[in-house]
């Protein structure tokens, strides 16, 4: 593990920050706590909103952590695409008794102001997802002191953050769960990527920044196997939304080991972008037609994931999960970082055994 992320961490594990209210204070803490690093995700939340989660964590650790920006993102959706998927989604506002949100809600997540209040009140960590910052914007975290990790799906993305001054990459893999954080979202893209252990291979292979790995991992021993492809650090989101600290709906947690459920895809249905998920019956009937819009489709189809929540019907949500999620362990967060560090160990004992055979 490089120097830098040392001093944030003392094992290699990364918590993801996971939008929507999984990454709760609760859960940063305790897994910063227990020596890991934990992110809160400002995706979604207003600025007064992430700054009072950054404040309730600091009051729950005094250990480093890091919160997680959502890039702007360009005007390119086709207005009639989304009209005609909002036409087609029709009969599940009937159904859940709710009317569709407005496309046209602002698609900047607030950015410059979340930012403004960072360099204002730094915190240890800054990641950015779906682009990459400016060098200014990546100079002035550097002079207020916060190590800056841009998450990449290619080596093309790796090299522009190195070259825009990032300390650090996130690099994902296919396997991920949630959104994957290309940079330009490509609509002849869908259903395609790269795994993380040739990614990462690629990104070494390309930049001399840190790498924290991340895509399906929920073992210890998984972990290793990124250390060992060239990785830093591993970050695991699916492994943590099962923790009794995560703010992931009972549902979305029961779904993650329950038979029904049994593979994951990416899916344009609920948000206009790639993103992986539990297949429900709303991406089965929905995901095929969905345009390439974002975040127009994610507000247009707010009040039904919400509606599906409020009723407990998995069949309606967004389940955010990745290829590993039949792996979950319900376990508080401190204790499963204990466990995956434990883990990790093992195999790496495990391996230089082997080598010294």
């Amino acid at each position: 593990m490089s120097s830098e992320l040392t001093d944030l961490c003392r094992y290699p594990i990364v918590q993801a920050p996971m939008a929507g209210g999984v990454s709760s204070p609760e859960l940063v803490g305790a897994v910063a706590e227990a020596g890991a690093l934990g992110f809160l995700a400002a995706g979604y939340k207003t600025t007064d909103g992430m700054y009072n989660e950054i404040k309730h964590v600091r009051r729950l650790t005094g250990r480093p952590f890091g919160v997680n920006l959502f890039m702007p993102q360009p005007a390119l959706a086709d207005p009639s695409a989304v009209e005609v998927y909002c036409q087609q989604l029709a009969g599940e506002a009937l159904w859940y008794e709710t009317p569709l949100g407005d496309p046209d809600t602002s698609g900047d997540d607030g950015y410059e102001a979340k930012v403004a209040i960072l360099l204002e009140d730094p915190v240890p960590a800054v990641s950015f997802t779906f682009g990459c910052p400016t060098r200014d914007t990546l100079d002035a975290f550097a002079k207020a002191g916060t190590y800056t990790i841009v998450t990449v799906t290619s080596a093309e993305e790796a090299q522009c953050a190195q070259w825009a001054g990032a300390d650090a990459l996130c690099v994902q893999g296919v396997e991920a769960g949630g959104h994957q954080s290309t940079h330009r979202d490509d609509p002849q893209a869908d259903n395609t990527g790269i795994g993380l252990l040739s990614l990462v291979t690629q990104v070494r292979e390309t930049v001399q920044l840190p790498v924290i790995a991340a895509g399906g991992m929920m073992r210890g021993s998984q972990i290793a196997g990124a250390l060992a492809a060239g990785a830093d650090a591993a970050q695991l989101g699916t492994a943590f939304l099962i923790c009794p600290e995560s703010g992931a709906h009972p549902v979305h947690k029961q779904s993650l080991t329950n038979p029904l459920f049994v593979r994951t895809a990416l899916t344009r249905a609920f948000s206009g972008r790639p993103a992986r998920g539990l297949v429900n019956r709303f991406i089965t009937e929905h995901g095929p037609y969905a345009p390439a819009a974002y975040p127009q489709v994610h507000y247009v189809t707010s009040g039904l994931r919400k509606a599906a929540a409020r009723t407990g019907d998995a069949q309606g949500m967004a389940l955010w999960a990745g290829q590993g999620h039949r792996m979950a362990r319900e376990l508080p967060a401190g204790e499963l970082i204990e466990l995956l560090a434990a883990e990790l160990e093992a195999a790496r004992v495990a391996v230089s055994g082997r080598s010294a055979e």
